[in-house]
């Protein structure tokens, strides 16, 4: 589980893939690279490192710059899927349009720095976007 208890599944953001879901695997290999903390361990519960939290998993250091309300509550959470939904959509715009092929292949390539990161995120895309979904 994430910090807090929240149960929220990763694709993959660690720089190591020694990621379990939300808890980090110890041990020297898995550590090397791995960004200092920058919270106190306040979002994400580890004093040392920080670790991605809530839906969109945001690391600490990121969720300080492109924090948002999403749900109008009067706070930014990284643990609200609103909130984190709504930082998520401004980080991704921020480098320009998104729309086109290249425009959203630029968008998820600078949220992770990884190509089978980007192909796997826009096919799950596709793959929603031909979902027959009828809202009531």
């Amino acid at each position: 589980t994430a910090a807090r208890g929240r149960p929220w599944r990763r694709l993959s953001k660690s720089p190591t893939a020694c990621i379990a879901i939300g808890a980090m695997r110890m041990g020297s290999a898995c550590l090397r690279g791995w960004p200092r903390d920058t919270d106190g361990g306040r979002l994400d519960g580890d004093p040392v490192y920080d670790r991605a939290v809530g839906p969109m998993q945001f690391i600490p250091s990121t969720w300080v710059r492109w924090a948002r309300d999403g749900d109008g509550d009067g706070r930014a959470d990284p643990h609200n899927l609103y909130d984190a939904a709504t930082a998520a959509g401004a980080y991704l715009c921020a480098g320009g349009e998104v729309l086109s092929p290249d425009g959203a292949r630029r968008a998820v390539f600078s949220y992770n720095r990884s190509e089978r990161y980007v192909d796997v995120v826009l096919e799950l895309a596709d793959d929603y976007r031909r979902l027959d979904i009828t809202v009531q």
